[in-house]
């Protein structure tokens, strides 16, 4: 993504934080204290469901997904979820496809239609797994994207009290994403924690690919 949309979106965000109801320097406490309380909160959860109970797989290629439907055979009693918006519906019923296919019942999967990136793949899913009481999931995303999910993982899920297992999927040579994509993610993490927003509407290659999709299919759930 372009790191103008990034910077536009952090300053205005840090510009939302800097004008609260409470004073700045409350608002930094308070803050520093969210962030001290989430290593307490995972070492609760790894207490209390050493193992994991749910899949989450990020969906950004289908090797993610085919090795998830492999690994999903060996845990039968496990929920899947599959995090990622989709362009159309042909898309949608192309990934239903590889999970019809591999035996899997479909009561099994959750398709997540909110996510626009890799932050929404957990703001969008975080709610789901405390509703299911879930305290532990495997997560499951290609090797070189897994060092951002897991900074974002860790700070979102283990805002709720929720710890991951993490689990590569081999990218082929896909070289590991830069610190900068990992840092600007974790302030977006940070600030959804501090405003409840993740920034996704900022990117207007987002909001085109909103307009594509109510254009043209106009019975599918469009990504929000």
């Amino acid at each position: 993504m372009n790191d103008s949309i990034y910077s536009e979106f952090i300053a205005t965000s840090l510009k939302s934080i800097l004008k609260p109801k409470l004073p700045l320097k409350i608002t930094g406490i308070l803050l520093l204290i969210l962030l001290g309380i989430i290593p307490t909160r995972i070492a609760l959860a790894l207490h209390q469901s050493p193992k994991p109970q749910a899949i989450l797989v990020l969906r950004g290629s289908r090797d993610r997904l085919r090795y998830t439907t492999k690994f999903a055979q060996t845990h039968p009693n496990f929920d899947i979820w599959v995090s990622g918006g989709y362009r159309s519906s042909k898309e949608f019923k192309s990934i239903k496809n590889i999970f019809q296919k591999s035996g899997i019942p479909e009561q099994k999967v959750n398709y997540d239609l909110c996510a626009t990136d890799t932050v929404t793949n957990f703001t969008c899913t975080v709610d789901d797994f405390v509703a299911e009481d879930i305290q532990h999931i495997y997560l499951i995303t290609s090797d070189y994207h897994m060092a951002r999910s897991k900074v974002i993982a860790t700070l979102v899920l283990g805002s709720r009290g929720i710890v991951i297992t993490p689990i590569e999927v081999e990218s082929k040579g896909m070289p590991s994403e830069s610190w900068l994509r990992i840092t600007r993610d974790g302030i977006r993490s940070i600030i959804w924690l501090a405003t409840g927003r993740s920034g996704a509407s900022f990117n207007p290659r987002l909001k085109a690919r909103k307009e594509k999709v109510n254009n043209k299919n106009k019975n599918f759930l469009p990504i929000p």
